[in-house]
């Protein structure tokens, strides 16, 4: 690893972390990112219960250039590797009083991958959405072929202009940024969306990378018979998704935005 001019290039990796000041350093020695760190990342490839083994490797890269709170920045791209927690495939009993067996598939992220260097991580979800509304959020919208004027439906919240500059509440409120980089803005406290979690999500005190995330994104979005009965927001890092009708499947292309926790 070499230091040119204040930046650290990896060699043979895209990813370029600036360390402008010591937090990132920090962080490594601490061995966390700073809490609240918010990581918008699309799954690369799918995660089968009915095939996934306990310790099977999980990727996500990012979605976006991710900021942290000291000006520091992992480029979009950035790898982010897990494993498979637990796994279990749906099995229907015919029997009338049988209670079925759900399926269930937990995954824990450990490590930003940068080749020479890793971070670890300790993340928990805010949102994950699947890959028809992945898709929807990052393309230009029309409420006709005859409208003009295209604009982008965040996951869980507002629409915007692509031209436009900031992302306005349905208020009014401006509530994200919209840059070169990416849709950049404060994590709003709010309910969850059909997860089943009951925790809800907390507010931010710094901006954060969103991407095609609303700020107030929070639970499920595009899950019809999933819940998520754990996100792990109360520090264990693992998220679970169950069904009750079918093997639970994550596609690669599910994007999530995932938080920064603090392990217990």
């Amino acid at each position: 690893m070499r230091n040119f001019g204040g930046f650290f290039r990896i060699s043979g990796v895209a990813a370029l972390v600036v360390l402008g000041s010591s937090i990132l350093a920090e962080a490594m020695t601490r061995g966390a990112l700073p809490p609240s760190t918010a990581l918008p990342v699309r799954f690369v490839h799918s995660v089968d219960a009915r095939k996934a083994h306990v310790g099977d490797l999980v990727v996500a890269k990012t979605m976006q250039e991710v900021v942290l709170p000291g000006g520091q920045r992992l480029a979009k791209g950035t790898l982010l590797k897990g494993h498979v927690v637990y796994a279990q495939s749906f099995h229907y009993d015919p029997s009338p009083d049988a209670a079925q067996q759900a399926s269930r598939l937990s995954i824990h992220f450990d490590q930003i991958d940068l080749g020479d260097l890793t971070i670890p991580v300790n993340l928990s979800v805010r949102a994950l959405a699947d890959t028809f509304d992945s898709s929807t959020a990052e393309s230009p919208q029309r409420l006709d072929e005859t409208d003009p004027f295209p604009f982008m439906a965040l996951i869980g919240g507002e629409e915007f202009s692509p031209l436009d500059k900031t992302v306005k509440g349905w208020s009014g409120e401006v509530v994200a940024s919209n840059r070169r980089q990416g849709v950049f803005g404060r994590l709003l406290a709010s309910e969850d969306n059909d997860s089943g979690a009951g925790l809800g999500c907390g507010a931010s005190e710094t901006e954060q990378s969103v991407a095609i995330f609303a700020p107030s994104a929070c639970g499920l979005y595009g899950f019809v018979d999933e819940s998520m009965p754990h996100a792990g927001r109360r520090g264990s890092g693992t998220f679970t998704l169950e069904s009750r009708d079918h093997s639970v499947k994550l596609y690669a292309g599910t994007t999530a935005l995932l938080e920064q926790t603090q392990a217990h």
